[in-house]
């Protein structure tokens, strides 16, 4: 259960007193992907009450976290990276950008992170993780439960299901990832991905559902789908604001009222965001200093009390989720696959995907994957004739 909490920008700005600045006319530059309006908004306001100036662009000018840590690496004017996921913090840690270098920095709170650490590097902001989800009134499975061994499973589940209606962005990769995950073959040249792997995945985009909706829950919500899929942070508040919204939403948040979590063997891939503070060239001393203050204010239980309540998100800070809850909630309990081992790969399956990521964003697009319009569908392709080499490859 949530407790209830406040947490006003005031409160942040005397909490923030003791941070030492040396520097409160720098204006820190941010890149984040966990940047929709109302979060740029809301942490401008609350950095400015608490003394610090920030520059950080929403999502209508960076959308997505290849987006964010792209423009990143070609600007070279950024201070502090946040949001991203383990995918991509474990390249941005270990180099492999060549305009970005993460400085060495270990918080006050670094220990209330837990596992969500990269120590002396960055640390955990917030546990995300994508669900699948099923209606379970008369609208849905009329109270059948679903149980699958593994999210590829939905193509086969004799239900309606929704499906995204492009490649790129955060969550959709997350859901493909999680699809992707029981077909892994490092022998594959695939991208490391069996071909039954590609083939599954083609037809959950040919067979499923493209409402037009950015994300899953909407036609959910209308009863449009039967199954869908959503990420986790968001989910409860917006199930509250579908309440005379659709005629028939979906009821009940933590103790769901007609719907339920589809129960999957494999769990779910979990992401973790992060928290950065780059190497800046030109950036004195003092103007450091300064950046590392506004970190450490960020990442602090304080202002991730207010952060997580404020958009309905599970923090990684120990100390903030026990203020925010008397247990964890049901989304976040479940079994997390980017953790487990790859066989034959030496590497969890989140240091997989980063591996391997970049081929299968070029297979899916070079393929026609997640087109919008079902009338403009593209052939499915000739499985057992397809130059790999090239399919993995950036389109010229």
């Amino acid at each position: 259960m949530k407790k209830f909490v406040t947490l006003t920008l005031a409160v942040i700005m005397v909490l923030a007193m003791s941070i030492a600045m040396a520097d409160s006319d720098y204006t820190i530059r941010i890149y984040s992907n966990s940047n929709s309006s109302e979060r740029t908004t809301w942490l401008i306001n609350a950095a400015k009450e608490a003394g610090f100036n920030i520059s950080i662009d929403d999502n209508a000018v960076i959308s997505g976290d290849t987006a964010a840590i792209q423009a990143a690496n070609e600007n070279k004017d950024g201070d502090i990276i946040f949001g991203l996921n383990e995918t991509r913090w474990s390249q941005l840690v270990n180099g492999q950008y060549e305009n970005l270098k993460v400085l060495d920095w270990t918080p006050s709170w670094a220990d209330e992170v837990g596992e969500y650490a990269y120590p002396g590097k960055a640390y955990g902001l917030v546990i995300q993780n994508v669900l699948m989800l099923y209606r379970n009134d008369e609208l849905g499975t009329n109270g059948e439960a679903l149980h699958f061994a593994h999210w590829s499973d939905i193509v086969n589940c004799g239900y309606k299901w929704y499906r995204q209606g492009k490649v790129g962005g955060t969550t959709n990769s997350n859901i493909n990832s999680a699809i992707l995950y029981s077909f892994t073959d490092p022998s594959s040249p695939a991208g490391g991905i069996s071909i039954d792997g590609w083939k599954t995945l083609w037809k959950y985009c040919s067979e499923g559902n493209f409402t037009g909706d950015k994300y899953g829950l909407d036609p959910l919500n209308r009863g449009d789908v039967q199954v869908s899929t959503f990420y986790s942070s968001s989910l409860y508040g917006n199930i509250d604001a579908a309440q005379g919204t659709f005629d028939n939403p979906l009821r009940g948040t933590l103790t769901p009222e007609n719907w339920a979590l589809v129960d999957i063997d494999d769990g779910t891939y979990y992401i973790a965001e992060y928290l950065g503070v780059l190497d800046r060239e030109g950036r004195s001393a003092e103007e450091t200093e300064t950046v590392k203050a506004f970190a450490e204010w960020f990442g602090s239980a304080e202002t991730q009390i207010a952060w997580s309540d404020e958009f309905d998100s599970y923090p990684c800070n120990q100390a903030a989720a026990a203020e925010l809850f008397d247990e964890t909630p049901a989304i976040y309990t479940l079994k997390n696959c980017s953790l487990t081992e790859v066989e034959g790969a030496g590497m969890t399956y989140a240091e997989y995907v980063g591996t391997h990521s970049a081929e299968w964003t070029n297979i899916m697009t070079n393929l026609g994957f997640y087109w919008a319009d079902n009338s403009a569908a593209p052939a499915e392709p000739d499985w057992d004739n397809l130059d790999w080499a090239e399919l993995t490859q950036k389109k010229q």
